[in-house]
């Protein structure tokens, strides 16, 4: 393996740090690297051609008073393949907050978990002004540039896949102002466009635009909501995008004074808007189905009258507080998807009728789905989900579903190494919907390494195709992308 470190930065936090999310396969990294000639075990297979990219919450410094996983700066990661060669890339996103963070030495905004009036800071963008845009929750590729993004809105940061060079901030010529853009903007590779979309706690609630191949902003309009909202995803198919108006949102009361809880209200249905791709506010056409919370969409598309969405119901959206758990593990109780009980879900709607059908599409607890990249928007078959661990904010492996037959290959890892969010890599002239391979990046807390793993997507249950080392153990955290070399997706 030949390194070379492009820079390092000092750390801020404790040598003897015990939190749960800063320790074990959270630890965060503080190094930019490059490498190339890694070692591999096994062989890298000449068909595989284009980057796969990882964000990551990876702290600096020590928060105001508490720290929430999602607090943490941004950390992209990029490991590239081309004529069965990888090389790997590090580097913290260049963020706004980051830079004066750094300047400043210490921790200016207010995190997830604390009061806003300890924020010595507000930012320009967000739901949330007194929370830094960390730009650290995901991360898409759109006209061959990669946009880093954060779940609470803000900018969108641009660089090149391969290399992460840094390449300034993503405005649309100014055409989006005041709220920016929330994570989860939906690349569409066959139109070539990107679905962009925001909240706020003011009126108007969100936003949705079109950005179109040539990356201009072509279309944009409010949402109509009854209130603020906290929608986290968005869904589209070949010629309509899907929001959601869902029961779980922040207190109107506590916004009123500065407070930001969130709270479920299982009285109130799910509501699910449905609009042409760039149709007006007032073509949107709502559907209303059982109460629940989703985090991520899984796919959607059209058959016949209906408009199809796989997503994750969640079972529980609001886990009680319990006395048998200590502080920091009731703090942390929405991540653990296994209390939080999310099972993927089909929901139906009728354009001609304006029936809402949905119905369980597996029981088994699994989230942050990956498809073929070519079918999103589109009918499709597979799709492969993260198997979470139980109680606390980890991946033990990957689950391939099949949704023409019925079954679940699930791959285990072994104790002690987790998963990043994988992705589905089609192989140069695939020929089928799993046709290629799936890569992601692992934290062995055992051996103290990290690796990126290459399976075959047809059978990720065999023995990897490569494993290839990486210069140290990356930090855990949510979202990835894989941009296809030959796409220019």
């Amino acid at each position: 393996m030949a390194v070379k470190v492009h820079q390092q930065f000092p750390s801020g936090l404790p040598d003897d740090d015990a939190h749960p999310y800063r320790t074990g396969a959270w630890r965060p990294q503080h190094t930019e690297f490059d490498a190339w000639n890694l070692d591999v075990q096994g062989e890298i297979p000449h068909d595989l051609a284009g980057v796969y990219l990882r964000n990551t919450e990876n702290p600096l410094l020590p928060p105001i008073k508490r720290y929430h996983p999602f607090d943490g700066d941004g950390m992209l990661h990029a490991m590239s393949f081309a004529g069965g060669e990888a090389r790997y890339h590090n580097r913290f996103v260049p963020t706004d907050g980051f830079m004066a963070e750094r300047e400043a030495g210490t921790s200016l905004w207010a995190g997830a978990g604390e009061n806003p009036e300890s924020a010595l800071r507000e930012c320009a963008l967000g739901a949330k002004p007194h929370t830094k845009d960390a730009s650290s929750t995901d991360v898409v590729v759109h006209r061959g540039v990669a946009l880093t993004s954060f779940y609470l809105c803000g900018d969108l940061y641009r660089f090149d896949p391969y290399s992460l060079e840094s390449l300034g901030k993503e405005s649309f010529g100014g055409a989006i102002p005041g709220q920016g853009i929330s994570a989860h903007p939906k690349v569409d590779e066959v139109s070539g466009e990107m679905l962009v979309f925001n909240y706020d706690t003011r009126a108007p609630y969100m936003h949705y635009g079109v950005v179109d191949a040539a990356g201009a902003l072509a279309h944009y309009i409010d949402v109509p909501l009854p209130g603020p909202r906290l929608p986290h995803d968005i869904a589209f198919t070949e010629n309509y995008t899907i929001f959601n108006d869902l029961p779980l949102f922040w207190d109107p009361h506590g916004l009123e004074h500065g407070r930001y809880a969130s709270r479920y209200h299982p009285d109130m249905p799910s509501r699910f808007g449905i609009v042409p791709r760039r149709g007006a506010a007032e073509q949107i056409r709502w559907f209303e189905a059982a109460p629940t919370y989703v985090l991520h969409w899984i796919n959607a598309f059209e058959d016949g009258d209906e408009v199809v969405l796989d997503g994750f119901f969640q079972g529980t959206p609001e886990p009680q507080r319990r006395d048998d758990l200590s502080f920091e593990q009731n703090f942390f109780r929405y991540l653990d998807l296994h209390t939080l009980e999310t099972r993927a879900h089909r929901w139906r709607f009728n354009l001609r009728t304006g029936q809402c059908h949905e119905a369980p599409l597996s029981e088994t607890i699994s989230e942050f789905p990956m498809i073929n990249g070519r079918f999103g928007g589109r009918p499709y078959r597979y799709y492969y989900s993260a198997l979470p661990a139980q109680g606390w904010f980890g991946f033990e492996g990957i689950i391939k579903h099949d949704l023409h037959a019925g079954t679940e290959q699930v791959v285990r890892l072994p104790q002690g190494v987790y998963a990043s969010e994988t992705v589905m890599a089609p192989r140069l002239g695939a020929q089928s919907e799993d046709d290629g391979y799936l890569v992601t990046f692992t934290m062995d807390v055992n051996n103290d390494i990290s690796e990126c793993l290459v399976l075959d997507a047809a059978q990720p249950s065999a023995e990897p195709i490569a494993r290839i080392r990486l210069p140290e153990r990356i930090c855990s955290g949510t979202h990835a992308f894989w941009h296809a070399a030959q796409t220019g997706r």
